[in-house]
């Protein structure tokens, strides 16, 4: 990701990561403290009475690991097709 000539992927990070990794993917993605993703995550969760948990377990399945191809939905729909 340092290289000028390489995209940005959003992946779920493994260095970092307290759950997920959900939160620190999202904050080297777009360069910015995982605290303070963390902490914007947690007020928006209580600020919409839970839907920011609902979203944190949908990014946690549709983002895929740093490493990974695919995402955990992605596996989950290939092996429903098999």
């Amino acid at each position: 990701m340092n290289d000028e000539n390489a995209t940005k992927v959003l992946v779920r990070s493994r260095d970092g990561r307290m759950l997920a990794g959900v939160c620190a993917g999202v904050g080297g993605y777009f360069g910015i403290d995982v605290t303070l993703v963390r902490v914007i995550w947690a007020v928006l969760s209580v600020m919409t009475g839970g839907a920011g948990v609902l979203a944190y377990l949908v990014a946690w399945a549709v983002i895929p690991e740093s490493g990974h191809k695919s995402s955990i939905a992605q596996n989950l729909l290939k092996n429903q097709d098999a």
